[in-house]
């Protein structure tokens, strides 16, 4: 019988006994009220000792509580006026959803000492964790998931350059990075395997507060391609989730690009992909002094045989909003498209052969040979589709063509091509106005690899280019393509091109397999609503994968990291741009460590601040400290104010990506520099060929030794 059935019988009852003259019987209802008058807020205490093991993740209660409901029955001050024969009962307020206990449906991510692992984990098994808690992923099987549904967040930050030599009690800052840290032995035990254990008193200073976050530092294994001794992108690893199987079956072949399930074009206009002074850097240009700034300005000597369109400052390509035509993505710009073919004129020297630059449009701007300045020793025809004697009748040097781009390219033109650091470097000329559909569409794995622009091609255009075989490629069809690969990435936004085509970008795949459970606010358990997420890395995250999150918060440094990482986490007050709550999951990446390591190429430790390196900030830290362990202190700082803000029942993840990958990209260099003696032409059969052959040789063995790619292991703190 229902609570309103056993109310209205016992009234009916307690009205004939006191027509009887007896004492009425208590009603069972104002038991049950008065017990719940009994409870109490809860604010349980914070739960880091009671989380089992687990790899890179802390899972998190904060102080929470809840407030008493009160009585199911409020007195009525009037209830003497009706005679006794009634009572006014109030409707039982909501109650609100309480905080897991410990013990109870907290989720936890436990490992267990007894278990066996067979290897260590790599990046993929920790993106997989993700997936599973948020998504329709697999159960992972190297560590245990409880009460997943209560999860509510995740946080994973990527942070190179942190290293678990810098966890050791005795570990010297000062002569950190001079010790032989012995990052590539094989590992000769299977205990190897397993992560260690982080207690404070066992903790350098500067990290101590790890062991207040996190209970275990674990090995992990980065990907890579043992055969060739190269590292793959261990951000594009975890951020890129395997392409779900087709019922049909797979088919061979590019499969065409299409639009994810929900996409929605967004045009762009053609200025929002131009090439930063990091991208350009990157990629080998050489940087036009009008966006170089300071003290790399006044430095800046152009090298011999160069020369630099006319443009004195970035805003002289600016055109005002009144200029530029209604709904025009080109912003009032002149575009033209341009590549170049090269023949060989020395040992692993190309010269310019032809030009070719087509208009917006694609009407041909010029088209030209040009003959080199030194003999030409192979024509490369297969590829540059030029032979003897289509230059004999020529005359056009590279200073004319010079001359000619000096007058088409001005301050206003926007210069399109696939990789066009060859081009430039062909034609010895600099630009600061750039668009490279090999930036702009990334490669799978991330940099520095880069996609053909034949692959380009059939995947998002669906049509076969250079198929010219034995004659080669034709220049003008190169130049037409890029144009169209930019003119579909403005009309369809800024995130098309940037997922993986052996892959799904994770934030997708959890925007659209994300899963909310009861404990998530799901109406019913597991009702597939999606998950927001955002991306916080330095620059710009919308050119990369950050692409496919809900939002792309870009920083300058560290600091900004953090703070956007907890503005991502709690929301906006006012809402307006990340919804109050914040998102469900968070990927960040810290560059500042990385930077100052020496591990990015471009920010070494003597540089300036002004080009985003590590900041010097002697007075916020102990000068007798040294620089390495400030900015280790700096680090731990941000990270405990992050795990303060987070929410409870938030998974947390931290981990480095790789090893330092200092002495493999100095023995790839060394092999590449081999290589090239090696297959030197015309040096077959010399005194010197056996002696190379033999240094290769030598070399190849502690090339492959020390960079044998299995064995360059990150690491993740827990």
């Amino acid at each position: 019988m229902g609570k309103k059935a056993k109310r209205k019988a016992a009234k009916l009852v307690n009205k004939a006994l006191t027509a009887l003259g007896s004492d009425p019987i208590p009603d069972p209802i104002d038991k049950a009220s008065s017990s719940d008058n009994q409870d109490e807020a809860q604010t349980p205490d914070k739960f880091d000792q009671g989380v089992p093991v687990t790899t890179a993740i802390a899972t998190l209660e904060k102080d929470a509580s809840t407030q008493s409901d009160g009585s199911l029955k409020r007195s009525n001050p009037h209830d003497a006026d009706d005679g006794g024969e009634w009572q006014v009962v109030s409707r039982a307020s909501k109650k609100l959803k309480k905080v897991p206990k410990p013990g109870k449906n907290y989720p936890t991510i436990a490992f267990s000492p007894n278990a066996r692992l067979q290897s260590k984990i790599n990046i993929s098994q920790m993106r997989d964790l993700v997936t599973y808690i948020f998504a329709d992923g697999a159960g992972p099987q190297w560590i245990g998931i409880t009460h997943r549904p209560a999860f509510r967040k995740i946080v994973a930050i990527m942070i190179p350059g942190i290293e678990e030599a810098m966890f050791k009690h005795d570990v010297d800052f000062d002569t950190y990075n001079n010790a032989d840290k012995e990052e590539n032995a094989v590992v000769a035990s299977p205990d190897d395997y397993y992560p260690r254990p982080l207690r404070r008193e066992r903790l350098p200073e500067a990290l101590q507060p790890f062991a207040d976050m996190f209970t275990h530092l674990w090995p992990v294994k980065t990907p890579g391609d043992d055969r060739h001794g190269k590292m793959h992108s261990p951000m594009a690893a975890f951020l890129t989730t395997p392409t779900p199987k087709e019922k049909n079956g797979t088919k061979k072949g590019i499969k065409p690009a299409h639009e994810p399930s929900g996409w929605k074009n967004e045009r762009a206009r053609i200025t929002e992909f131009l090439c930063t002074v990091d991208d350009l850097t990157d990629n080998g240009y050489l940087v036009h002094p009008a966006m170089l700034e300071g003290v790399a300005k006044d430095q800046f000597v152009l090298p011999e045989g160069w020369v630099i369109t006319h443009v004195k400052s970035l805003e002289e390509g600016q055109v005002p909003e009144d200029e530029i035509e209604k709904g025009s993505i080109t912003e009032g710009r002149n575009v033209l498209a341009l590549d170049c073919e090269m023949c060989m004129t020395g040992e692993n020297e190309f010269s310019l052969t032809r030009i070719s630059i087509v208009d917006w449009f694609g009407n041909v701007v010029l088209d030209e040979l040009v003959k080199p300045d030194k003999p030409i020793i192979d024509y490369v025809t297969q590829f540059s589709g030029i032979t003897e004697e289509m230059l004999a009748p020529v005359t056009t040097t590279l200073h004319d063509i010079q001359q000619k781009l000096l007058e088409l390219l001005t301050p206003r033109t926007v210069l399109i091509g696939h990789s066009l650091e060859s081009d430039t470097k062909a034609l010895r000329i600099s630009h600061p106005f750039i668009i490279d559909t090999s930036i702009i569409y990334p490669h799978p794995r991330g940099p520095p690899l880069k996609s053909s622009l034949k692959w380009l091609a059939q995947k998002y255009l669906s049509k076969e280019i250079q198929k010219g075989g034995a004659n080669g490629h034709d220049s003008i069809e190169d130049s037409k393509t890029c144009l169209d690969l930019v003119k579909q990435k403005c009309e369809k936004g800024k995130a098309w091109g940037t997922s993986d085509s052996q892959g799904e970008n994770l934030f997708r795949r959890l925007a659209r397999a994300g899963t909310a459970y009861k404990a998530q606010g799901g109406t019913a358990g597991g009702a597939e609503v999606g998950k927001t997420s955002a991306a916080v890395d330095w620059g710009d995250p919308s050119k990369g994968a950050g692409a496919g999150a809900t939002h792309q918060l870009g920083c300058k440094n560290d600091e900004d990291v953090t703070n956007n990482v907890i503005r991502a986490v709690q929301g906006d007050p006012d809402g307006l741009e990340i919804r109050g709550g914040g998102v469900d999951f968070v990927w960040a990446r810290m560059r500042e460590l990385e930077a100052l390591q020496g591990w990015w190429n471009r920010n070494r430790v003597d540089n300036t601040n002004s080009d985003g390196g590590p900041p010097r900030d002697s007075e916020a830290i102990p000068s007798d400290k040294s620089e390495l362990e400030q900015a280790l202190v700096r680090l731990t700082e941000r990270l405990t104010r992050i795990y303060d803000s987070l929410p409870p029942c938030t998974a947390f993840m931290l981990y480095s990506g790789s090893g330092d990958p200092r002495e493999m990209s100095r023995l790839q260099k060394v092999q590449a520099q081999w290589r090239k003696e090696y297959n030197t032409p015309g040096a077959q059969g010399s005194g010197a060929q056996g002696s190379v052959r033999h240094w290769v040789y030598l070399g190849e063995v502690k090339y492959q030794r020390d960079t044998k790619v299995s064995d360059n292991k990150g690491y993740c703190c827990n």
